[in-house]
């Protein structure tokens, strides 16, 4: 059935999508033409093909932007997030996805953009305080087995941990902290969620990140309180935030930086990888040396049978006996000998004594007889037997003179035979004068 509305579309001249695109874009080239605009970047991207896109934005509206690779030759610096810039190319259309663009022809830096001026200022600040000083980070432990992770409950990043932990080791206890990771207010959600864990306790090692983004999507990540809630952690932290080329304040502060959640989930498990290989590996080599001990002790035990001890042991012990027979008789026949010379040796030693011991007292009673006679020519009592006597007192003493003898006393006088006793009785003191 036919209507009059389908009788208009028939008579009216009907465009095509791309037919309608192709017009506004020729349009705008006309009307707009080649401008110059101003603005921060943000967003930048740069696949294999080596175009850059980015967005040019201000406080109140963004455009897209692409600088193609023919368009780089005079560029000065390189494209980051947060630079201010002054753009100058021609407004088009990408006709594929509808969108409106600037074809960059040239591209001036004009300064730094807000954001980044204060990333800049609070890393300085941070770093200068000590917070990214590496003696005050802590290491992950060997082998976690409770993980604490702050993020969004339905992001790409609680996704990514959960299907690398479940693929690798679904033994492992996660701990969520569900938090906003962008926006108003995110970055009090991500503090508030880091001291949640530590006060829960039990917990090796905290996640803390989201997926990739702008660098407004990452900022709450770069705000002081999500810096000073990592730094006061008990717990270690990875921080995981955005793409490998994004760097956050988050990243300086934590104890371990991994560039996606991904890979902060590959770190916690890597570990009992690592771990768990090492044991295999030294299982294996503790194995291999088991074998070669057996191996070695199997080879000696071989030989020791195959030795002579082991076949002919009674041969071993008569040869010995025979040895011992041997040293024997020679130690006999050695001590016969010995002994033969010994006394040899004391019987010669026995005369030659003898003889010394006669010629000695030859001449010692030869010496003895002329002392003898020369005493006795000395002797008083040699003088006595030539007519002489010798008078002494009562005491032995010898009288030489008168004057030692008063009347009454004993005297004893010596001749050569015999002695006579007397008592004075008379003193003549004149008799000896010879006159």
């Amino acid at each position: 059935m036919t209507t009059a509305a389908t009788t208009g579309a028939k008579q009216a001249n009907v465009l095509s999508v791309t037919a309608l695109t192709r017009m506004i874009k020729q349009t705008l080239e006309r009307s707009v033409g080649s401008v110059w605009v101003e603005g921060e970047i943000s967003n930048v991207r740069r696949p294999a093909s080596g175009h850059y896109y980015f967005t040019i934005k201000d406080a109140n509206a963004q455009i897209s932007a692409v600088l193609f690779r023919g368009n780089q030759r005079n560029l000065a610096f390189q494209l980051k997030d947060g630079l201010q810039v002054r753009a100058q190319g021609d407004v088009s259309v990408y006709e594929r996805s509808g969108s409106y663009q600037v074809i960059v022809r040239r591209l001036e830096e004009s300064g730094v953009g807000a954001l980044q001026a204060k990333f800049e200022e609070l890393k300085k600040r941070l770093n200068a305080e000590g917070l990214f000083a590496a003696e005050r980070k802590q290491a992950l432990p060997l082998l976690p087995q409770h993980v604490g992770v702050v993020t969004s409950p339905t992001g790409a990043a609680i996704r990514d941990i959960l299907n690398v932990i479940s693929r690798r080791f679904p033994n492992i206890h996660l701990v969520l902290a569900p938090a906003m990771v962008q926006g108003p207010g995110a970055a009090q959600q991500v503090a508030s969620g880091i001291e949640q864990l530590n006060q829960q306790g039990g917990l090796d090692v905290l996640i803390v990140g989201r997926g990739g983004g702008s660098l407004e999507d990452l900022w709450c990540f770069n705000e002081e309180i999500v810096a000073r809630a990592i730094a006061a952690s008990r717990i270690p932290v990875i921080s995981a935030v955005g793409h490998e080329i994004d760097f956050t304040i988050s990243d300086f502060v934590a104890d371990l930086r991994a560039p996606t959640p991904s890979a902060a989930a590959e770190l916690v498990v890597g570990r009992k990888d690592e771990f768990t290989e090492r044991l295999n590996v030294l299982q294996e080599t503790l194995t291999t040396r088991l074998r070669e001990s057996v191996l070695r002790a199997r080879h000696r035990l071989s030989a020791a049978q195959q030795s002579y001890v082991f076949r002919e042991p009674r041969n071993l012990v008569r040869q010995h006996m025979q040895r011992l027979d041997s040293v024997e008789i020679r130690m006999g026949h050695a001590m016969s000998g010995q002994l033969t010379q010994g006394r040899q040796r004391l019987q010669n030693a026995g005369t030659a004594l003898q003889h010394a011991i006669v010629m000695r007292s030859e001449r010692t009673r030869a010496t003895l007889d002329r002392f003898s006679s020369q005493l006795r020519m000395l002797s008083p009592l040699a003088v006595l037997d030539r007519g002489y006597s010798m008078t002494t007192d009562a005491q032995g003493r010898v009288l030489q003179n008168v004057d030692d003898v008063e009347k009454g006393d004993r005297l004893t006088t010596r001749f050569g035979k015999g002695a006579v006793v007397s008592v004075v009785d008379e003193i003549d003191k004149e008799a000896g004068n010879g006159s």
